[in-house]
């Protein structure tokens, strides 16, 4: 029997942190419930995940399959590319702003709206490129905060690197490390050609030395969704 179809609510609030309102897109399964806790997995490239990853299908697919835990998805779009290069990139104008407002505004209220687990290992970042960068550098400022962090191709510079050299207390972190073995070439949105998997396996040798929990999966393929889309599936049964 396929799965049912879940519900995806859009919300609005206003964000001090990032001075604007923002648009938040809450999906919740088939068989949602408020009497039963659930896990957050907040995606970053909201509108991206949502369509492209499909996501909210993969979710309910294993749900059906009693494969992971109960779990409801918040995405949060992007405006533009512009926005987005600002509130995700380590050198945007909104990047400390913007994890200020994961932590201190948009966990607080999924925790208001929904019945979520208000632990750490209860919420799960997940990013593509930009956004998975995102996810990990958010991560690595609030580590009691988040539990669980999908990356799919991150972006990786020196300010990633350095955070991570100079991070502590993140072992008990658990993170899905994704990167297509052909990303040498990758057109990014400011109009340069880099090289994602060097960086990418410099970030492995970091992470593994860290965490007790840290999966690397390079795969196949370069940077597109043609790629991520059917590895969200095994990164969620992973980390939930």
């Amino acid at each position: 029997m396929a799965p049912k179809n879940g519900t995806v609510q859009e919300k609005k609030f206003f964000s001090k942190e990032l001075n604007e309102e923002m648009t938040l897109l809450v999906y919740l399964p088939s068989n949602y419930s408020p009497l039963y806790k659930y896990h957050v997995i907040i995606a970053q490239d909201g509108h991206d995940y949502f369509r492209l990853g499909r996501i909210g299908r993969q979710v309910e697919e294993l749900l059906s399959k009693r494969e992971i835990d109960r779990s409801i998805i918040i995405g949060v779009p992007y405006k533009d590319v512009d926005e987005r290069r600002k509130t995700y990139h380590p050198e945007g104008s909104k990047f400390s702003a913007y994890k200020r407002f994961i932590a201190h505004e948009l966990v607080p209220f999924a925790d208001d709206e929904y019945p979520t687990y208000h632990v750490g290992y209860g919420r799960t970042l997940i990013g593509d490129s930009l956004g998975a960068t995102i996810s990990l550098m958010t991560a690595l400022d609030y580590p009691n905060m988040f539990g669980n962090i999908i990356m799919q191709s991150p972006y990786v510079d020196k300010h990633v690197l350095e955070a991570v050299k100079q991070s502590d207390n993140i072992e008990h972190l658990s993170i899905y490390h994704q990167i297509g073995t052909k990303e040498t070439d990758v057109h990014t949105t400011d109009g340069n050609i880099l090289d994602f998997t060097e960086p990418n396996r410099e970030l492995k040798q970091l992470l593994e030395k860290k965490l007790s929990d840290y999966e690397y999966e390079p795969f196949e393929g370069d940077h597109k969704w043609t790629y991520w889309q059917p590895l969200i599936t095994p990164a969620l049964k992973k980390m939930l």
